[in-house]
């Protein structure tokens, strides 16, 4: 049986109370940012290079100049690139709500299109962060009339001070897995993630990689048990999944890097973030030859935000699914239904 479509003035009046409260909550969080001193900024959606990680895909599209030659670009999966160059620039503290493209991606927590709400503060601890998001998702169930945050038969408390624990931690309490010890320095070891992972019941490959691994594990095993009762903070990823983010001062295995999850649910990506530029173009390309071994395909550096990089102060940055905190305020149990314009799907 075909969909009734968005636009069906029955479904748009059953549709409109959410949308309404995702007015609300925006305007709720905006308020509370432009109170905080924050900037809003409006990053430009067309980018040199949409990202650089392993499993991200970019809409690809071809800018032509006025010398008539066509140049390969890519819608932004992220505003982060633009907004750290602001940050070189001189900003101080700014947020942007973002529209944002990401190809392969698409079910009920996820649209090719979608809205990122991504935030900076200079000079300041990435644990501060933690607190703004604590702050943020209090907001939004204001701005709800809740009480509660649901999803699928999950519920989270938006109220309650979150629980915070390391990847490690999640792990051992969640899979029986002693991460750390596959972790040196940066350098992992898949074969002995291999043998914890199959000792606690997974099914891996002989030639999955350690960060697949890691990846599986996590989806499988340890995201299920977060952010039931209250937010979970989970901290300290491990270095090899550093992304963008610093190093932890006081254990080169982990880095300045934490998620925060709701009822199960991903919210959001935080960083105490790099600014070491050859570091980030060493990662950038590590993450481009497993891109290039497993989809047969790279992505440019964008060579102006690497420069920028090495000119950006000490800050902390994050990155929130907007769509995903509305979703779980309204309790909503798909993103197209707390979108106006919901994304056709050409596959259907």
């Amino acid at each position: 049986m075909t969909e009734t479509p968005w636009w069906n003035r029955d479904r748009h009046a059953d549709r409109r109370p959410l949308l309404l409260a995702r007015n609300r909550i925006r305007r709720a969080i905006s308020g509370w940012l432009d109170a905080q001193d924050f900037i809003e900024v409006d990053p430009a959606a067309l980018q040199i290079s949409p990202g650089n990680e392993t499993h991200l895909h970019g809409f690809a599209t071809r800018a032509i100049g006025n010398d008539g030659v066509p140049h390969p670009m890519y819608l932004n999966t992220s505003p982060e690139f633009a907004m750290k160059k602001l940050l070189a620039a001189g900003e101080q503290r700014i947020y942007a709500f973002a529209h944002v493209w990401r190809n392969r991606e698409r079910g009920a927590l996820h649209s090719p299109e979608f809205t990122m709400l991504e935030w900076y503060r200079v000079g300041e601890d990435y644990t501060r962060l933690m607190a703004d998001m604590q702050e943020m998702v209090g907001l939004a169930a204001r701005a709800a009339n809740v009480t509660r945050l649901r999803f699928r038969g999950a519920e989270c408390d938006p109220f309650a001070p979150f629980e915070r624990l390391s990847v490690a931690e999640a792990f051992h309490r969640h899979a029986g897995i002693d991460l750390l010890a596959t972790c040196h320095g940066a350098e992992t070891d898949a074969d002995a993630l291999r043998a914890m992972a199959r000792a606690a019941g997974l099914r891996m490959g002989d030639d999955d990689s350690w960060s697949f691994m890691l990846s599986k594990i996590l989806v499988e095993k340890v995201e299920p048990h977060l952010g039931h009762g209250r937010l979970t903070v989970l901290d300290r990823y491990p270095a090899a999944e550093a992304a963008l983010a610093r190093p932890a001062p006081d254990d080169p295995r982990v880095a300045e890097r934490f998620e925060v999850y709701a009822c199960g649910v991903e919210l959001a990506n935080g960083f105490g973030e790099l600014t070491d530029a050859a570091e980030q173009r060493r990662r950038f390309r590590a993450e481009m030859d497993e891109k290039e071994a497993i989809y047969g395909e790279r992505y440019p550096l964008d060579e102006d935000f690497l420069a920028a990089l090495s000119q950006m102060p000490a800050a902390s940055g994050i990155a929130m699914g907007f769509d995903r905190l509305v979703m779980l305020a309204t309790s909503a149990p798909r993103i197209d239904d707390i979108l106006w314009t919901p994304v056709a799907d050409p596959s259907a």
